[in-house]
């Protein structure tokens, strides 16, 4: 029986992600960890042609491992790299501002939250908190709260937009 691509997709695409990993089970003989449905989708069709018409030759699979022996695998990319144009180029720290709102490095914030007592020290490249470095106190925050927050409305750090900050007359 002839493999019919277009409604095989379509009725995978109607799968639910449970049902599609189930279906991936049975078609490919493993278990998968992916929740994509896309993915999932692709693998199965392609393990479906090939049990239909048969998988690579053994003449490509030879020159699939003949190409991976001979790849320069990298662990780490050089330090630099000369273009096809003659060109060379090389890698370089990049220094951001630091927001005027946040503390100099040294500094600890501190805030209350549900009875505890949260501290984070600013560092000259983040923030520490609970043996942590963070890059954002929306990060922090999260950790602490287990939901996105605006770091510095919850630290309660100085802003143009806080009603705590503005002076009144």
């Amino acid at each position: 029986m002839a493999l019919n691509v277009g409604k095989e997709i379509a009725q995978l695409q109607r799968l639910t992600v449970p049902e599609l990993r189930c279906r991936y089970a049975e078609v490919c003989q493993e278990e998968t960890t992916s929740r994509h449905k896309d993915y999932m989708v692709r693998r199965i069709i392609w393990h479906l042609q090939v049990k239909q018409e048969g998988g690579l030759s053994e003449r490509a699979r030879q020159r699939a491992r003949e190409l991976a022996a001979n790849s320069d695998v990298r662990l780490t990319a050089p330090k630099t790299y000369v273009s096809e144009s003659g060109g060379i180029t090389t890698e370089t720290m990049v220094s951001f501002s630091r927001d005027e709102r946040l503390p100099m490095p040294g500094a600890i914030i501190t805030r209350q939250y549900k009875g505890e007592t949260i501290q984070v020290q600013v560092l000259p490249q983040g923030l520490e908190y609970d043996g942590e470095i963070y890059r954002t106190l929306s990060a922090v925050a999260k950790k602490v709260t287990g939901t996105h927050w605006n770091g510095y409305h919850f630290f309660k750090l100085g802003g143009k937009g806080n009603a705590d900050d503005q002076k009144k007359d």
